[in-house]
């Protein structure tokens, strides 16, 4: 008799059950079981907002007083569809000069290729 002509043994045990076992990850026991601290969350109370832009809303916050913001939804430019420039020490205001004077030196410049061109179409045609 070879090793795989040998009967196998197959005996299947199982453990009694237990009557009045409770699972062992029980939630909703354990969440009944403990209650929250009382009193350690902040005050949730109505405050009013001021914007730079002058509006004023009222709104619910933890925050205590009156809050004053730079931009709201009235003056935003992703709710309100314009943009608007913020001008900071003048920076924008210089920006745009810089910008004038570079299209206005791009224009001399096309004015002069210009003429210079048409001199020559004149030289040529006067030979």
């Amino acid at each position: 008799m070879g090793f795989r002509d040998r009967p196998i043994d197959v005996t299947v045990t199982t453990l009694p059950l237990q009557a009045n076992r409770e699972p062992a990850g029980n939630i909703r026991d354990k969440r009944e079981r403990t209650m929250p601290k009382e009193a350690i969350h902040p005050k949730y109370e109505n405050i009013h907002v001021k914007c730079a832009c002058g509006n004023a809303f009222d709104t619910r916050s933890t925050h205590k007083g009156e809050l004053v913001v730079e931009i709201c939804s009235a003056c935003h430019p992703f709710f309100t569809g314009k943009q608007k420039l913020v001008d900071t020490a003048g920076r924008v205001e210089r920006f745009r000069r810089k910008l004038a004077g570079s299209d206005a030196g791009k224009a001399a410049a096309a004015a002069k290729a210009t003429a210079a061109k048409a001199a020559a179409v004149k030289e040529t045609a006067a030979k």
